[in-house]
């Protein structure tokens, strides 16, 4: 099921309802830009964490309901929230007519420094530049947090750059790497005029 969220006497705003069903996962995903509750069930309580902390400093509301293969490993549920929620980010920025388009942010997290540069230009691509000092954060394998970006930068048309710039906690890197996408993501999809942010004059 796909559906954009109308209001009767505005229009059309930018939220989207995307489910998405394969051998491996089950997920429904509910997004709204301009805020909103946000509750987060995975199965996985550390990835649940990060994208609690990603919604909340991206300022969306964002209800996620996932099932998936977690006998196997976490891998197919990581991934495919990537997928899923980069689809309907980018459904929801519609045409990206007005969007501010580039954003960066730095993230301090105890020892550990992240930073975040992103474009949504509508051309793919991610720079992870993140090493873990740790291989687990709970159940949670920390090597994931780069196919997560991938899928979430690849689905939502992103170029998308992280790097860490030190840090000896893989819970504080991880943890700084989704904070400082959120708070890139909702600096970069701010209303800030009423055209395309492109001298091509299309996104």
């Amino acid at each position: 099921m796909e559906a954009s969220i109308y209001n009767e006497k505005d229009g059309p705003i930018r939220a989207y309802v995307l489910e998405r069903k394969t051998k491996e996962t089950c997920i429904r995903a509910d997004l709204c830009l301009s805020g909103g509750e946000i509750q987060v069930s995975t199965g996985i309580g550390f990835f649940d964490h990060m994208l609690t902390a990603f919604a909340f400093y991206g300022g969306l509301g964002l209800k996620l309901e996932v099932e998936g293969d977690l006998q196997v490993d976490g891998h197919h549920t990581v991934e495919d929230v990537g997928i899923v929620l980069g689809q309907a980010l980018s459904r929801a920025l519609g045409d990206r007519k007005g969007i501010c388009r580039f954003a960066s942010a730095y993230i301090p997290m105890d020892e550990a420094l992240c930073l975040t540069v992103l474009d949504f230009s509508n051309r793919p691509f991610l720079v992870f530049d993140a090493e873990m000092p740790q291989p687990m954060i709970g159940s949670y394998d920390a090597c994931l947090t780069e196919e997560f970006m991938r899928a979430f930068a690849m689905n939502s048309g992103l170029t998308l750059h992280m790097k860490c710039l030190y840090g000896k906690n893989a819970h504080h890197i991880t943890e700084a790497l989704f904070k400082s996408l959120g708070v890139a993501v909702r600096e970069a999809v701010e209303i800030t005029g009423t055209g395309v942010t492109s001298t091509k004059g299309v996104l």
